[in-house]
């Protein structure tokens, strides 16, 4: 199996191509900044990741930047601060500020170029509209939770990108399914019997950060640690 026997590219985004960590510490600075106690980095993500998996899986058809106020709420809670209205929806809005990793558009640029290139997001449209354009590229398709009516790792996600995609001429076997999260995206790919490629972000660190952990990992196919290491890899495999 080699990287060029691919005809599109499927993408998690968030932790993939946006750095959605950085995001989330500096959007939850209100609320940490207030504690008598220090939170590690960590601790914040893990905590998050916590409040985003249960409220995804009692409102799964809510939009994420309504979801993610409610997130900050439960935090604000958790951590006992007060939290205004303003404050959690401003968290909500937060999404398009988030930074896009320094290799990702370098990388979707080249890729662009040998692939179709595909966004399965669990963000909602505008959301993903202001980090599009932070990515500096034009997606051949986007399927966000918010058109979906569910957010992954339910199945029906990639149910509907599979489906769409037929429309698009891509069939299961020509997709690789390109992402960081071992609970939302590897786990189902798993399932759906795709081949999958991990954007080990987190390689110097430990634990799932924003994510669930998964429980039993997920397999997959390549592994990078960055998305300027899989163009390299694509690269030594054209020249191959």
């Amino acid at each position: 199996m080699k990287l060029t026997d691919f005809k599109a590219l499927t993408f998690d985004c968030y932790g993939t191509l946006i750095d959605w960590e950085t995001g989330m510490v500096d959007g939850l600075k209100p609320l940490t900044s207030r504690l008598d106690r220090e939170l590690t980095r960590d601790d914040i993500l893990q905590a998050h990741a916590r409040h985003e998996s249960s409220q995804q899986s009692w409102t799964p058809a809510m939009r994420y930047c309504e979801l993610l106020p409610i997130v900050y709420k439960r935090l604000a809670e958790e951590w006992g601060v007060s939290a205004s209205p303003e404050e959690c929806a401003a968290y909500g809005q937060s999404v398009k500020s988030w930074p896009a990793f320094s290799d990702s558009v370098g990388a979707l640029k080249y890729l662009k170029r040998h692939f179709k290139l595909v966004i399965l997001s669990n963000v909602d449209n505008e959301s993903f509209a202001g980090s599009n354009a932070r990515l500096d590229i034009e997606f051949d398709a986007i399927y966000t939770a918010e058109d979906v009516g569910s957010y992954k790792p339910s199945d029906r996600n990639f149910e509907y990108m599979l489906d769409k995609l037929k429309t698009l001429g891509v069939e299961k076997a020509e997709i690789l399914h390109t992402a960081e999260s071992m609970f939302h995206d590897h786990g189902p790919a798993n399932r759906h019997g795709l081949t999958s490629c991990w954007i080990y972000r987190r390689f110097d660190q430990e634990g799932f950060g924003a994510t669930m952990n998964p429980g039993d990992m997920p397999d997959y196919d390549f592994r990078f640690n960055s998305m300027a290491d899989l163009v390299k890899a694509h690269q030594e495999a054209l020249r191959a």
